[in-house]
């Protein structure tokens, strides 16, 4: 039996900016921040789950947090309560400006 996972796509498909909570807990020095600067609404990574590299061009602490849900995917799982099988949605925990992205196994 092989231990071979398929490749997956991440596909960013929303930048956010919290600014009512940026206003609210957020010294003054900072309040300026933007969306994330690191993707671009709609970029696409194909990535190879079986490699345990962050992609060139990926922030190392969004692919902290959306690992676990990109090993689910590869590995074979679904999602309950996503239309698409194989496929799922995850996020950045950035709380200030979160980034979205839709994480596809590609079979």
């Amino acid at each position: 039996m092989s231990n071979f996972m398929p490749k997956c796509k991440i596909t960013v498909i929303k930048r956010t900016l919290n600014k009512d909570l940026i206003d609210q807990f957020i010294v003054d020095e900072y309040k300026g921040i933007q969306k994330c600067e690191v993707f671009e609404d709609g970029q696409e990574f194909v990535i190879d789950p079986n490699q345990a590299k962050v992609p060139e061009g990926f922030c190392d602490w969004a692919w902290a947090d959306i690992r676990k849900d990109i090993m689910t995917i590869a590995s074979g799982g679904n999602i309950i309560g996503m239309k698409q099988d194989g496929a799922t949605i995850s996020g950045c925990s950035d709380w200030s400006r979160p980034v979205y992205f839709k994480i596809e196994r590609l079979e």
